[in-house]
């Protein structure tokens, strides 16, 4: 920083890849704006516009959504390489009433001006947070991950955990101080279009331990559910349903961090129920599916985390040697053609 003080600023962006093209350079997304991002996730709006949500996981941070400014052509993946460069940038103000507006970090609008010392667009986005508190956006218990329902277009928002809110702090979005388990956010655009700038939100989990109380699972009864903390990243199946992987489940509940699956429609809707362990010391992330759902890949991140190289509490993947972080895929056992398949989970 003594050679260079703007060095910091060259990170925190989304940065965009081609992964059918190796040759092709990564680009940075400067529009989507500077923060500590989780991740991206996209869908089209009626209008063809493309809408990227994203959250910034760090304690009393916001939720993003980026909306751009040309449209999406099915026919000419080319015309679509740049969508990302223009557009505006948007963060959430989550009210009490179950209503939500996003507020576009825009220069010269609203507080995003010159008095308040912002002194261009390149600013705004590179002081992300500054611009979102000016704003009065809603501060979040580190706003994970951000992914869109592809059955109904709900959008659902993971904040992982947040142990320094206190009382006086707390919001309907964030109804708990020391928020040590998490929740997870539903969201539905106005007008099912992901081009909106104005929401409906309700609370889908409050997890924890349902026996200790304080928790909430989109209704269902608490008592026939799996214990669930820390939710980290999700992802959908192609019926819908959201599968859950944790960071830190062991810090508030007896076992490791996992992935679990609810369904978000229909009478089980808020049944959720663990389907895969961890190990000691490890994280789950990065779920997904291929296309046609018969395969699941999930991340086992830092196996072994806090123990000792000599003697690690696991020697995962391989049983010898130390703890190594893996990909795992998951496949359906095949089954005798005409045998129900069961429910997932």
């Amino acid at each position: 920083m003594a050679k260079e003080p703007n060095e910091p600023f060259r990170f925190g962006w989304g940065v965009e890849f081609d992964p059918y093209d190796p040759k092709s350079t990564p680009k940075k997304r400067t529009s989507m704006g500077r923060n500590k991002h989780e991740g991206h996730t996209s869908f089209v709006a009626p209008g063809g516009q493309v809408a990227v949500y994203t959250g910034d996981d760090e304690r009393f941070e916001y939720a993003y959504k980026f909306v751009s400014a040309g449209s999406y052509d099915p026919d000419d993946r080319a015309a679509n390489m740049d969508l990302l460069d223009e557009g505006t940038l948007y963060v959430a103000r989550f009210n009490d009433d179950g209503t939500g507006e996003w507020l576009p970090l825009v220069f010269g609008e609203g507080e995003l001006t010159e008095d308040n010392g912002f002194t261009s667009q390149a600013d705004v986005l590179i002081r992300t947070r500054f611009a979102a508190d000016a704003l009065g956006a809603t501060k979040m218990d580190r706003p994970e991950d951000f992914e869109t329902n592809p059955v109904t277009g709900k959008v659902y928002l993971v904040c992982t955990n947040n142990s320094r809110r206190t009382l006086d702090e707390t919001d309907a979005a964030n109804p708990r101080p020391q928020n040590l388990s998490g929740h997870i956010i539903e969201i539905t655009e106005a007008g099912d279009d992901h081009a909106a700038t104005t929401f409906a939100w309700e609370m889908f989990i409050l997890a924890g331990d349902p026996s200790q109380g304080a928790t909430h699972f989109a209704g269902f009864d608490p008592e026939a559910v799996s214990p669930i903390a820390s939710p980290d990243n999700i992802t959908f199946d192609l019926d819908g349903n959201l599968w859950i992987s944790t960071d830190g489940l062991a810090n508030t509940l007896e076992g490791n961090d996992g992935l679990f699956v609810v369904p978000t429609e229909g009478e089980e809707r808020g049944f959720l129920r663990q389907f895969f362990s961890s190990v000691p010391g490890a994280e789950v992330s990065g779920p997904v599916f291929t296309p046609d759902n018969t395969s699941l890949f999930v991340a086992v991140q830092h196996p072994g985390e806090g123990s000792h190289f000599e003697e690690p509490t696991t020697r995962w993947p391989d049983g010898d040697g130390p703890p190594r972080p893996t990909v795992v895929v998951i496949k359906r056992r095949t089954r005798p053609p005409g045998s129900a398949l069961g429910a997932p989970g």
